[in-house]
């Protein structure tokens, strides 16, 4: 039977989001930034908690798993090289290691650069990641514990799935990310087709993920900094596509 999502808003602008196996009655919460939504969503889907999958360290995707453990006797997996910074873990996990989540089965990603030890969720079966802070909608991660060649390397191993993969990530930010997304590539016609469906989803009050990893690839200029167009165009032809990508994210940070 095919999974299951359901997406909600904690905190100020971080997304959460149930994986929900509909064969076992497993479900798991992506990261875990805080308790009450979380149960929140289970209350009104009428899931059962059984697992959360961590994608890195920080307290925005962390400080609710100490409540939601107490309440639910769930298991904890997280990235094996941030286990020590996360409390009530489990089991820990790292590149190529598979998680089950009741019957559905996923693949682990090392994506390292926000944080150093970060890592993302692919459900090959169903075509979900989730991605934690790496990518996000026309945009990534800020690069803190990691560096730009290691956080462009994170990238294209999402870039490389496959086009149809929907990905859920950590945060709203989407709107801010086309205002910036603008200014490096004004003339890319898949860009402006997104902003004005995320216009579109804003106004409505909707959220603008799952995005596919083809839009994205299209219109995102982070996934798009070994195109040569683009590197020429922030003067940066024939530079290696991490350099491309680190220039696109310096100003990102300036924006």
């Amino acid at each position: 039977m095919p999974a299951q999502t359901y997406l909600f808003t904690c905190l100020t602008d971080n997304f959460g989001v149930l994986l929900h196996d509909p064969e076992s009655g497993a479900t798991a919460s992506i990261d875990a930034p805080e308790a009450a939504p979380v149960e929140a969503a289970l209350h009104k889907t009428g899931w059962r908690l059984t697992d959360i999958l961590v994608t890195h360290h920080h307290a925005d995707h962390t400080q609710g798993i100490g409540e939601l453990k107490a309440r639910h006797k769930c298991r904890v997996v997280a990235p094996h090289a941030e286990a020590a910074r996360i409390a009530h873990v489990d089991e820990t996990v790292a590149e190529g290691d598979t998680v089950r989540v009741g019957a559905l089965s996923g693949r682990v990603i090392d994506t390292p650069g926000h944080t150093a030890g970060h890592i993302s969720y692919f459900f090959p079966a169903d075509k979900l990641a989730f991605v934690g802070d790496t990518l996000f909608s026309i945009g990534c991660g800020r690069v803190i514990e990691g560096n730009p060649e290691m956080m462009w390397r994170s990238l294209a191993k999402l870039r490389d799935l496959p086009d149809d993969t929907r990905f859920y990530c950590g945060h709203e930010y989407t709107q801010a990310n086309i205002r910036f997304a603008k200014t490096i590539e004004p003339d890319n016609k898949a860009l402006a087709a997104r902003a004005e469906e995320v216009a579109k989803l804003t106004a409505a009050g909707k959220p603008t993920i799952p995005a596919t990893i083809a839009a994205e690839k299209a219109a995102n200029p982070f996934l798009r900094a070994d195109n040569a167009e683009l590197a020429k165009s922030l003067g940066l032809a024939g530079s290696p596509a991490w350099k491309v990508f680190a220039e696109i994210r310096e100003r990102k940070n300036r924006f």
